[in-house]
């Protein structure tokens, strides 16, 4: 057995360049070359898969990474384990970000992303887009059916983007993501039209998302509250059992053969069943993995990561996910003292992001200073300095802001009153005790109290949409369009009593806004690339929240595991095209 060792460094002064260099050079140039590439008898044609790079600040993964290379062989059960239960499969009514990958199991989608981000056919064939990009014509695939036997055609996109929008569904996401749309109808069987208020280039990009997948519409119409435990779907697996906060199960459909061109998968998915448990505590799934009860986790430890890749038996897998970056924290714009955009910064610039990266991640996660994902389309790198970890920095800022005095506690204080302000969060393995804990002592290195108000999460969520807070502890967005700066930021996404907008922290800025709305109506890419090049400069001088580090998904599997491929749109596992080079019970 491989004894895990793990030496965890004291805080070293490395630009951000440095430690970009130094931890691509590790876990993608594993990518490279790790156990789970090499040929086996299957796969002896198979080329080494190249590592992924980062070329003028930008991130890109290579082709190979989002197709099969050869057939694989049929048969076996898949054992998974992953940290949480989604608490329902209906992925219409949810933000959990397992749908990603559990989405791509049970269901499909209307489009797909190619290797380049660009949209490819799925289930719709083809598509019209009129002068105005305001409607939208899909040609449909003719030969789709749903688990319980009803078809894939017009009606059924029609019943679910009336589904994604349904007050009832209460939808924190796909209704945001589908807000454009106005109506939709059916010109013939399979030929589906959807009309938008306003041209929206991002349209596309969101269908092609797991959250934006196709129930089936027998279900939606006739007993929608039981999609969230007996879930039917087009995909290739169906589920067979599912006990909450214990494990669900998956068998494979025989006659499922619409899988994305882009995956080059033809039929049915190899693997036989999946079955899925829900292990909560980090160090059982690596030891389960460790010790063969599991064949793959869906959630890494990041404090076993190097013992994982030191392990010929095993292999690891870190992709960052397009979208945002994980927030350390998110500033109440609205509330005092973080209504003064001075105060902001500089706890920004206060909080040491590589020593919360070492935290949480044990030097797997690059550190972040932007809003927006390394690989994510029109990202500009020329803004990755400017909320760099500065005390200095923002010892000035905090004086020009009033805050200069401190009282015998070293606590900042202005007008007799002390800078102290409450941070509410939830315990969640993405932002644990720790976290806030180290984020609560560097910012009282700069004179800044910070209380923590730890609530369960249901009260948490219940204050966020209503803005009842200062500060918020932890959250990232993930999306597969750069608009997923609109989705957090433009004031159009604040919450409302009939919206569950996404911009928690209440910023208004009538530049930012008048940046995002143009992106969302323009198609040139040369003018989306100055757009949102702007709209990044100015997040930078807004700071709505703090950024902390890239969004990681980091998976480990057993060296028989073959054939593992990634989705376009989340990078995480696309089960289809998983295969076993063991013979497994």
């Amino acid at each position: 057995m491989q004894r895990n060792t793990r030496e965890v460094p004291g805080k070293r002064a490395v630009s951000v360049g440095a430690w970009l260099a130094i931890v691509l050079g590790s876990f993608w140039l594993l990518a490279g070359c790790s156990p789970s590439e090499e040929p086996s008898s299957a796969s002896a044609t198979a080329e080494p898969a190249p590592a992924a790079q980062v070329v003028d600040g930008v991130l890109s993964y290579p082709a190979s990474d989002y197709h099969e290379q050869v057939p694989g062989k049929p048969g076996g059960t898949l054992r998974a384990s992953v940290a949480l239960d989604t608490g329902t499969f209906d992925v219409h009514s949810i933000a959990h970000g397992n749908v990603q990958w559990l989405g791509r199991i049970l269901y499909d989608a209307l489009v797909y992303q190619d290797e380049q981000g660009a949209i490819s056919p799925w289930l719709a064939k083809s598509w019209d887009i009129s002068a105005d990009g305001t409607v939208y014509t899909f040609h449909l695939r003719d030969d789709v059916t749903f688990s319980d036997g009803t078809k894939f055609n017009a009606e059924a996109v029609r019943v679910n983007l009336e589904h994604m929008r349904d007050p009832a569904t209460k939808s924190p996401l796909a209704a945001a993501y589908i807000a454009p749309y106005v109506q939709g109808r059916a010109v013939d069987e399979y030929t589906f039209e959807a009309t938008l208020r306003e041209p929206y280039s991002a349209f596309l990009d969101v269908l092609a998302q797991s959250w934006l997948s196709m129930i089936s519409p027998k279900q939606i119409l006739e007993d929608p509250k039981s999609i969230a435990e007996k879930p039917i779907g087009s995909g290739p697996f169906v589920l067979h059992s599912y006990t909450r906060e214990q494990g669900a199960s998956f068998v494979r459909r025989e006659d499922y053969n619409w899988a994305p061109a882009v995956t080059r998968h033809q039929g049915p998915a190899y693997l036989e069943r999946i079955e899925l448990t829900f292990v909560p505590e980090s160090m059982i799934r690596y030891s389960s993995l460790l010790a063969g009860q599991h064949d793959f986790t869906l959630d890494a430890p990041t404090q076993n990561a190097a013992a994982i890749r030191a392990n010929p038996e095993l292999v690891l897998h870190s992709r960052i996910r397009k979208g945002n970056p994980f927030r350390s924290v998110t500033f109440n714009t609205e509330r005092f003292p973080f209504d003064d955009v001075r105060v902001r910064k500089a706890l920004t610039q206060a909080i040491d992001r590589e020593g919360l990266a070492w935290v949480i991640g044990f030097g797997e996660y690059q550190i972040k200073s932007d809003y927006l994902a390394i690989n994510t389309r029109f990202y500009d790198p020329s803004f990755t300095e400017a909320l760099k970890y500065d005390p200095q920095a923002a010892a000035r800022l905090l004086d020009e802001a009033g805050w200069s005095q401190r009282d015998a506690d070293g606590i900042r204080i202005k007008d007799g009153q002390r800078l102290s302000v409450k941070l509410l969060m939830s315990e969640n393995p993405a932002f644990p005790s720790s976290v806030a804990v180290a984020i609560q002592s560097d910012a009282r290195k700069a004179g800044v109290q910070i209380e923590l108000e730890v609530l369960p999460l249901a009260q948490t969520t219940e204050r966020r949409y209503a803005g009842d807070y200062q500060l918020l502890g932890g959250g990232y967005w993930h999306s597969n369009t750069p608009d997923g700066l609109f989705m957090l930021y433009h004031s159009a996404s604040i919450p409302t009593d009939k919206l569950l907008g996404q911009n928690v922290g209440r910023l208004r800025d009538e530049t930012l806004d008048r940046l995002l709305s143009e992106a969302r109506r323009s198609i040139d890419p040369e003018r989306l690339q100055q757009l949102y090049s702007q709209a990044q400069q100015r997040l930078t001088e807004l700071v709505p929240a703090a950024p902390s580090y890239e969004s990681h998904h980091i998976v480990a599997h057993q060296a028989y595991v073959k054939g593992l491929i990634f989705d376009t749109s989340h990078n995480t596992p696309f089960f289809t095209s998983v295969w076993l080079d063991k013979e497994r019970p």
